[in-house]
């Protein structure tokens, strides 16, 4: 299966007063489609940082990013926004939901640069909210939900504009255990039901059970690649 997304020997240094950190040390690897693969690694490892340059958020120093056939090192500042709009979905730990906004309206936001009318974006965004369990939540502000509930909605937010891909950075870390696997199962089964690719940064170990790819990474580097437990 032709990969979906590759990375080649991605490399990130940042500097930290007078310090020099190499966040990533010429990272390779691939996923396919419909594959769900975890990033596990202790903190500093590069995790989050991989997950930036991946999705086309920070540029590598060296290497290459493609997402699905699109480098993109090819890319001046507005196309590469094109793609992540159209190609790639984002889920963070801590929501990034617009408080003054409805459940329907935070996920209906990515649509505004879409070539819909108000009614049918209304209408994806209402499909969207039925697909992750929140059709009776859907006129409530975050403050008004749980802290799972907001993650279900950054999901269907994420999903909104059919990304081929989504990059999930730790979506249970700011969760209790319970609803942290509730949105572990919920994530599974978008991927097995509508084949959604996932890349998950997480410390989270249930995770493991979930995914089929585990990459391990340590100071920038990948230390190994081992299969998950999702399709045994």
């Amino acid at each position: 299966m032709p990969a979906l997304l590759e990375a080649k020997g991605l490399k990130k240094t940042y500097r930290m007063g007078r310090v020099l950190v190499s966040a990533l040390q010429g990272t390779t690897f691939d996923v396919a489609e419909g594959e769900f693969v975890a990033v596990f690694g202790p903190s500093g490892s590069g995790k989050s940082t991989l997950l930036h340059v991946l999705g086309g958020l920070d540029r590598p120093d060296e290497g290459e990013v493609s997402v699905d056939g699109v480098s993109l090192s090819t890319l001046n500042d507005n196309a590469l926004a094109e793609v992540r709009l159209r190609k790639i979905g984002f889920v963070f730990q801590f929501f990034n939901l617009l408080p003054r906004l409805t459940a329907l309206r935070n996920v209906e936001l990515p649509l505004t640069l879409a070539d819909l009318s108000e009614k049918e974006s209304i209408k994806k965004a209402e499909d969207m909210l039925k697909l992750v369990g929140l059709e009776d939540r859907m006129n409530h502000r975050p403050s008004e939900m749980s802290g799972g509930e907001q993650q279900r909605i950054a999901i269907a937010r994420a999903l909104i504009n059919d990304p081929k891909i989504v990059l999930a950075d730790e979506p249970t870390g700011n969760l209790d255990t319970s609803t942290g696997g509730e949105i572990v199962q919920l994530m599974k089964r978008l991927n097995e039901e509508k084949g959604q690719t996932f890349v998950v940064v997480t410390h989270d170990p249930a995770i493991a059970e979930t995914v089929d790819r585990i990459i391990y990474l340590k100071d920038g580097r990948i230390q190994r690649i081992k299969k998950g437990y999702g399709r045994l």
